[in-house]
């Protein structure tokens, strides 16, 4: 047996103990996403539908943005594949999933779509989860990466700043018209 080929083999038993551990586990806590820090997160599916739920908490922002992606390891062939029908966002006020606090806000839905994303305008501070729903086709079932970011709001100053540099662009702007008519 070639050195390539043990390599190969033994990364396949390795994604597959791994996924083995992970595919079970379909409500994952990924804790508080800071601002400007994106949250990553993954998961394994077996042959067949999926639906897994990521919670997470966040802080007032200006918005949030969230994809996921299949993910196939190269040289891997068909082995892995994940196919994905919705994103959807829900907020989780007491961060307990299925006690009829939930309320949803947005989804992305892709017709058999090998990645979806989603942007949310700003949210108050708490409790979120994200439902990742599609259909794991490869030979081993899917893989999937996905991430979460937060903008941060912002500051008064720099709205200040804003209308500062706009006042001096007009400013500048008049006094070119005043030249060009003298």
């Amino acid at each position: 047996m070639n050195i390539n080929s043990f390599a190969k083999k033994a990364a396949i038993v390795a994604l597959l103990a791994g996924a083995a551990l992970s595919g079970h586990a379909t409500n994952t806590n990924l804790g508080v996403v800071a601002v400007g820090v994106p949250a990553s997160f993954g998961g394994f599916a077996p042959l067949g539908d999926f639906t897994d739920n990521f919670l997470f908490s966040l802080p007032v922002n200006s918005g949030s943005g969230y994809s996921v992606a299949n993910f196939a390891p190269v040289g891997l062939g068909g082995i892995f594949n994940t196919k994905f029908a919705k994103l959807v966002l829900f907020s989780n006020p007491d961060g307990v999933l299925f006690t009829n606090d939930e309320t949803f806000l947005s989804e992305s839905v892709g017709a058999s779509s090998s990645n979806l994303t989603l942007s949310f305008a700003g949210t108050p501070a708490g409790n979120y989860y994200l439902k990742v729903i599609g259909e794991a086709n490869g030979t081993f079932g899917g893989l999937y990466t996905g991430a979460i970011s937060v903008s941060a709001i912002p500051e008064p100053a720099s709205y200040a700043m804003l209308l500062a540099g706009m006042g001096v662009m007009g400013a500048i702007a008049i006094r070119r018209n005043n030249r060009k008519k003298d």
